[in-house]
C-alpha cells in the first residue's frame, strides 16, 4: 500500500482566517488518522495577489496552532522550471495550443451562447489556429462526447461527475499575463510531492475533473479527494479575505479549532460532556484537542476500523 501523503496548500494573499483554519485542519486530521505525511505548500503562484509577509505569518500562526508540517514547506513561487517543463511535455503531444481571445471577446461569446441556451464552456474559438490574433495564452484541449466526462468519487461528497466539453472547455494553463494557472501548478506540485490525498474546501470541488483529466494527460497518478463544507459570512457567501475575512485570534487556539472541529461535525468534548465554546477549550490542551480530534475524524471517516 503507499504511504499516505497528504497536503495543506494556503494562497498567501493576507493572514490565515478561519475559514482557511477549517481545511488546514480537515487535512492535517487525516494525515494523522492515516499515520501519513503532512505537509505544507504555500500557492505563491500568482505574483500580483501575494501579499508580501502574509506566507511567513501563515506558516507561523500554524506552528502556534499546533500543525507542524512533517517536511519543509514548498514554494510555488521557486517551482516556475517545472510548470514550463510540463507545459514542453503536452505541446509535444498535441494537447495543448495557444489562445489569442481576450477576456471581453471570450465574456460576448459565453454571452451569445447563454442567449441560445447552448454551452458556457469556452467556444474553442482558437481550437483549429489564431485567425490573426496574437497568441496570449495556452489552453488544454479536452476531449468531446463520452470521454469529456470525468467520474471521480469524494470522500466527503459521495460521487461526482462532470462534463468537460459542456461545463468547462479547453481551460488556460498558462494565462495572457504570463502567469502560470492554479490547474497546472497544483498538479504538477501534487505529483512531484507524491500526494496522495487531497483535502480541501467544496469551493475547489468544481476544479478537480479538469486536475483529474490532466493528471491523465501529464501521465501521473490521481490522489484521493475529500471536500469539506466551506465557512460561510452572514450573507452565505464563502468566507475569504476578499469578502473581509479577519485574522485568527493567535492568543485563543484552542476557541478556534473547537469552532473549527464543530464546523466539521467533530465532537471533540474536553472531558465534561456537553461542554463547548470557551468553557471546552479552557479545559483543553493543543495535544489532548488533536488527540480528540485525530479519534474523532477517524470515527467519522472509517478510517483504521474506526
Amino acid at each position: 500500500m503507499t504511504a499516505y501523503r497528504g497536503r495543506f496548500a494556503p494562497s498567501p494573499t493576507g493572514p490565515l482566517h478561519f475559514g482557511s483554519l477549517v481545511s488546514a485542519l480537515a487535512s492535517w486530521l487525516d494525515a494523522r488518522a492515516h499515520r501519513g505525511t503532512w505537509l505544507v505548500r504555500i500557492e505563491d503562484i500568482d505574483a500580483p495577489r501575494t501579499v508580501p509577509g502574509a506566507a511567513d505569518d501563515i506558516l507561523a500562526t500554524l506552528a502556534h496552532f499546533g500543525m507542524h508540517a512533517d517536511e519543509p514547506p514548498v514554494w510555488q513561487s521557486h517551482r516556475m522550471a517545472r510548470y514550463q517543463q510540463a507545459l514542453e511535455q503536452l505541446k509535444s503531444t498535441g494537447s495543448i495550443y495557444p489562445c489569442g481571445c481576450t477576456r471581453k471577446e471570450i465574456a460576448d461569446s459565453l454571452l451569445n451562447a447563454h442567449a441560445r441556451n447552448t454551452t458556457l464552456a469556452y467556444p474553442g474559438t482558437c481550437r483549429d489556429g489564431l485567425h490573426g490574433k496574437t497568441a496570449r495564452a495556452w489552453r488544454l484541449r479536452v476531449p468531446d462526447g463520452d470521454a469529456a466526462i470525468v467520474h471521480f468519487q469524494d470522500r466527503w461528497q459521495g460521487a461526482q461527475m462532470q462534463n468537460l466539453a459542456t461545463e468547462v472547455g479547453d481551460f488556460v494553463l498558462r494565462r495572457a499575463d504570463d502567469q502560470w494557472a492554479y490547474q497546472l501548478a497544483v498538479v504538477v506540485d501534487d505529483a512531484d510531492e507524491r500526494i496522495t490525498h487531497i483535502v480541501r474546501g467544496v469551493d475547489l470541488m468544481d476544479s478537480t475533473a479538469r486536475q483529474i483529466y490532466l493528471q491523465r494527460c501529464l501521465g501521473v497518478p490521481t490522489p484521493a479527494y475529500l471536500h469539506v463544507p466551506v465557512v460561510t459570512n452572514a450573507l452565505g457567501e464563502k468566507l475569504s479575505k476578499q469578502n473581509g475575512a479577519t485574522a485568527l485570534d493567535k492568543e485563543k487556539p484552542l476557541d478556534a479549532l473547537n469552532a473549527a472541529a464543530r464546523h466539521l461535525g467533530l465532537d471533540v468534548g474536553s472531558g465534561s460532556e456537553g461542554t463547548s465554546g470557551s468553557a471546552t477549550a479552557s479545559k483543553q490542551t493543543l495535544d489532548g484537542f488533536y488527540a480528540a480530534a485525530t479519534a474523532a475524524w477517524a470515527k467519522r471517516m472509517k478510517i483504521g476500523g474506526a
